[in-house]
């Protein structure tokens, strides 16, 4: 069932639905998710099986505000609380200490707990709509099938799912990749997945250096080594490979920033921006829109060296991984 989110009445009917323990897919700034009250690990459950997601893969609680975010943490640390100042709304999730009587389903178990306040108007409506029914968080991880592309698009969910499903229609996704992750629950703080933010914006905000990833860090959503692939075998190449490749007819299609290689005899070619965001954002959608016209393979240049590609540099190289033998 798809719904314009801006009308009042579909944000009351998702937010009726959320009280209930029923799923509904919304808009964030990032990707659409499919949510679930977090709070109610019956209805969490849900989630996992649609999906086909392993249940101790932790979910994103996302809540309204700061205080909501506190329900649901035994403490917001200080680094935590340095970074929600200022991120928050938008593509940053916190990981902190989970309150122990709450949303243990949505942790995947572990006691600790990823919190996002996110930006996009139709969520921040729905997460306002819900709290006065009770709802103080949404688990949503991204509405797609366990390990595929993520959907920036309202009819991408639909694709996905069966058609009573109610999906929120928000228009296209503005930033088209999932949030940084930020550990902040063992006194330091480690960036376990990046975003759209760059290390320098979110270091500036913590006032030090981030640590480095150790085994000890918690779980936490999109960080296997395999995920994000469309169902396209994709193949990472830099610029000189790929265009020593291009020399023949292929049945594939392509994807490059450089504006310097050949467009060969490829009939399903994108140009990706030059501009990091600019590139997150369409990223997904040109990795579901090739796939839909029958590539076999999805041959895609390397982004750019810089900080600011960390986040497309992430998703692809998780992508391709997902047909490596």
């Amino acid at each position: 069932m798809l719904l314009n989110g801006v009308d009042p009445r579909a944000i009351a009917l998702a937010a009726a639905r959320l009280a209930a323990g029923e799923l509904v897919a919304l808009p964030t700034e990032t990707v659409y998710g499919l949510g679930a009250r977090a709070d109610d690990d019956v209805a969490v459950a849900k989630i996992f099986a649609a999906k086909g997601r392993p249940a101790d893969h932790p979910l994103i609680v996302h809540v309204l505000d700061a205080a909501d975010a506190a329900c649901f943490s035994t403490e917001l640390p200080l680094l935590a609380k340095r970074l929600m100042a200022a991120f928050w709304p938008g593509p940053l999730t916190v990981i902190v200490p989970r309150a122990p009587a709450i949303a243990a389903a949505a942790a995947g178990g572990q006691n600790s707990i990823g919190l996002r306040c996110p930006a996009h108007p139709v969520a921040r409506a729905l997460l306002a709509a819900a709290r006065e029914q009770g709802v103080l968080g949404v688990a949503a991880p991204s509405a797609n099938r366990f390990g595929r592309v993520s959907p920036t698009q309202a009819q991408h969910v639909v694709s996905e799912f069966d058609a009573d499903l109610l999906v929120l229609d928000g228009g296209e996704c503005a930033v088209g990749i999932e949030s940084s992750i930020v550990d902040c629950s063992r006194g330091g703080a480690v960036l376990l997945r990046p975003g759209v933010l760059t290390v320098a914006q979110i270091e500036a905000a913590l006032g030090q250096t981030l640590q480095a990833p150790d085994a000890q860090a918690p779980r936490a959503s999109g960080t296997l080594a395999a995920h994000y692939a469309p169902r396209a075998t994709v193949r990472l190449y830099s610029a000189v490979d790929l265009a020593g490749r291009l020399t023949r007819p292929l049945p594939l299609g392509l994807a490059v920033y450089s504006r310097t290689v050949a467009a060969a005899q490829v009939g399903l070619r994108r140009q990706m921006p030059a501009d990091a965001l600019a590139a997150a954002q369409q990223l997904f959608a040109v990795l579901r829109e090739l796939d839909a016209a029958g590539a076999q393979e999805i041959w895609i240049e390397l982004p750019p060296l810089g900080n600011q590609w960390d986040g497309v540099r992430d998703r692809l190289t998780r992508a391709a991984a997902a047909f490596e033998a």
